[in-house]
């Protein structure tokens, strides 16, 4: 039995942060994607959770802590931005293959599964369970570069 090799890891080197730099001059780009149809409160989760994910995931994506004039410390927030955006949940399907199969492209998912769900081996389960085909996803994460996240979700509106 042969073992598959992971795939390279997708972030920024140290010199990449340019943090006094626009956003759109980060060769990354993160986009989250959520499905439109979901209520606040679930599209809310459904982005809180598939960001976390990327955050421990992605190289580089957070900037440093600072600490403010009274010496309380905020820790770092992704120092290259996010565009959190809407699609219908057929796409996000979509969206998320062409993702998986693209080099360099950093995907983090979540299925309906984790929303219908409380206990967390009851949703590994069900996910084990169910083909690709059959998993329909709440939210999508992806870091990768700029033009193939460009194209990746062209047509895409922020979410309101």
């Amino acid at each position: 039995m042969s073992e598959q090799s992971s795939p390279a890891p997708v972030g920024f080197a140290p010199e990449e942060m340019l943090t006094a730099e626009p956003t759109r001059s980060a060769r990354l780009k993160w986009v989250v994607v959520v499905d439109e149809r979901l209520p606040a409160g679930r599209a809310a989760n459904a982005v809180i959770c598939v960001a976390a994910a990327t955050s421990a995931n992605v190289i580089g994506l957070l900037g440093q802590d600072v600490k403010d004039a009274d010496g309380g410390t905020h820790p770092g927030l992704p120092w290259a931005g996010c565009s959190v955006l809407a699609a219908a949940g057929g796409r996000l399907a979509a969206i998320r293959a062409r993702a998986a199969a693209s080099a360099g492209v950093f995907v983090a998912d979540m299925p309906g599964h984790a929303q219908r769900t409380r206990v967390y081996d009851d949703y590994l389960d069900q996910v084990a369970r169910s083909g690709a085909e059959d998993l329909d996803y709440s939210a999508i994460s992806l870091v990768g570069p700029r033009n193939r996240i460009d194209k990746l979700t062209k047509g895409l509106s922020l979410l309101p």
